[in-house]
């Protein structure tokens, strides 16, 4: 049998759709169906509460929408999908919105906060470097926008692990192309280590160029992008080289390319990680001034082939060496403004223990109490435009 708040909603969802009332003294579960209240019906309802000119009465109308959402939040769940869907919405952010309208005092501001959230669920604002709606900005809870990054764990999903010594936690290059870049765009990674930003470029629909002088790397990354999944039937293009010496646009022209959308450069931190024994490796520079003209070097390069107003990212720490601290991050970051790109946010971005202080925190505390300095907690992160 029909209880009495089954009833009371079905007043309230046939009230906001504009039909006749039906006799609920015969209803029950095998006679009548319980009223859909979706998409549709909600915008129609919206539509029906643009026209009203009494503040009460929109506030009466709202709360019953709001109401009714709440026990139809099924309908109204987005799905946890890398796919974005054309015209949905997280109930969370819905109810946000509809709250917020109950909020306001005068009937031309709710008039607004109503037409804005149909504007949101009918119409998609892109931005211009990205996927994001900007018409609902207030669902991308995921992407970060503050220049403090504080990522507790490494993204270990799927064929991900730490087991390269050096490499980045995934969530970095994940935040960048969610910021930078459209699916379908070509991002290059000119150190592609075990092929994190690859992984990530399937995951999220780019295509990726990656450049590594180290055979082993590549070896590595061809094993871990051989067991994700290609979802999007994306292109990835991997080319064993000297990232500060490779000529870049016969590297793209060799794949019938122009240009890339984001370059992503996460380069050794000087010689506190050994890669290899080649003497190009920029982890084996013999001073400082010949690791940051290796950086100078790749940032050239990439300018040549990086669309004008597009991004390039660079993660990199600093290191300590005979009582003094080095600022590779900074001295990087200069290199690349003296190129010409334009700096647009530096980002701190927190790690924990390393592999190679791993089991040794007391060691290094002690060190550090006795030498004066401070134990490494961060890396940066300096975003660039062309």
């Amino acid at each position: 049998m029909v209880t009495v708040g089954k009833i009371k909603l079905l007043r309230e969802t046939i009230f906001l759709m504009g039909v006749d009332l039906v006799d609920f003294n015969r209803i029950d579960n095998e006679e009548v169906d319980r009223p859909e209240f979706g998409k549709e019906q909600l915008l129609e309802a919206l539509t029906q509460i643009t026209e009203i000119t009494e503040l009460k009465k929109l506030r009466n109308q709202i709360a019953n929408v709001s109401l009714t959402i709440k026990k139809n939040a099924r309908n109204f769940t987005r799905e946890n999908s890398s796919e974005e869907p054309e015209y949905g919405i997280k109930t969370e952010t819905l109810l946000k919105d509809l709250e917020q309208i109950l909020e306001t005092y005068s009937l031309e501001r709710s008039q607004y906060y109503v037409k804005r959230l149909l504007k949101a669920l009918t119409t998609k604002k892109s931005g211009k470097i990205n996927d994001i709606n900007l018409n609902r900005w207030k669902e991308y809870g995921d992407i970060v926008t503050d220049s403090l990054w504080i990522m507790e764990k490494r993204d270990r999903s799927g064929v991900h692990n730490a087991g390269y010594w050096g490499n980045f936690i995934p969530q970095i290059p994940q935040q960048l192309m969610k910021r930078f870049t459209k699916k379908g765009e070509w991002v290059l990674d000119t150190f592609i280590g075990s092929g994190t930003t690859l992984i990530e470029c399937k995951r999220l629909g780019r295509n990726g160029i990656g450049v590594d002088l180290s055979k082993d790397a590549l070896s590595t990354t061809n094993d871990n992008l051989s067991k994700e999944e290609n979802k999007f039937s994306i292109r990835t293009e991997l080319f064993n080289a000297d990232s500060t010496m490779l000529d870049y646009r016969q590297m793209l022209n060799s794949v019938g390319l122009k240009s890339v959308q984001l370059v992503i450069m996460h380069p050794p931190y000087w010689d506190i990680i050994k890669f290899s024994e080649n003497q190009n490796d920029l982890s084996n520079a013999t001073n400082e001034k010949s690791f940051l003209d290796g950086i100078r070097s790749i940032g050239e390069k990439s300018y040549e082939i990086l669309d004008r107003g597009r991004y390039l990212a660079i993660v990199i720490g600093d290191k300590y060496s005979k009582g003094e601290w080095i600022p590779l991050g900074f001295e990087s970051m200069n290199e690349l403004r003296n190129i010409g790109f334009k700096l647009k946010s530096v980002v701190v971005k927190n790690f924990d223990v390393t592999k190679g202080k791993r089991n040794q925190e007391d060691l290094w505390r002690y060190r550090a109490l006795v030498g004066g300095f401070y134990v490494f907690k961060h890396e940066y992160v300096f975003i660039f435009q062309k």
